[in-house]
């Protein structure tokens, strides 16, 4: 196996590394990208509660509901540097119920 005169490894041993380092990778790589999906998703509904938190204010201030998310998202004392993102690409918008949703969850 090792050969102490050389101190090199031979062709198995160097396989059963590669062997076990590739199982590894295996066994992490999709637990990795679900924690990644799921840490986005998380992000999204934190949004979408920001963005239903500044309605309700905006409706408070105003004694009425905005009519259009963009009342809220443009208004610089609720986002003075920028608007949330969905993390996934969807858009956020108003239903009629005055309630906050992302279209990436329809």
């Amino acid at each position: 196996m090792y050969d102490t005169h050389t101190k090199q490894m031979t062709a198995a041993e160097l396989l059963i590394v590669v062997l076990v380092l590739t199982t590894l990778a295996a066994i992490s790589v999709p637990r990795l990208s679900h924690s990644a999906s799921l840490s986005k998703q998380t992000r999204c509904d934190s949004n979408i509660e920001l963005l239903q938190s500044a309605v309700n204010l905006c409706s408070a201030e105003k004694d009425k509901f905005p009519d259009s998310l963009d009342e809220v998202i443009h208004n610089p004392e609720f986002f003075p540097v920028e608007p949330p993102k969905c993390p996934f690409g969807g858009t956020y918008i108003l239903k009629p119920d005055h309630t906050v949703i992302c279209t990436h969850l329809r």
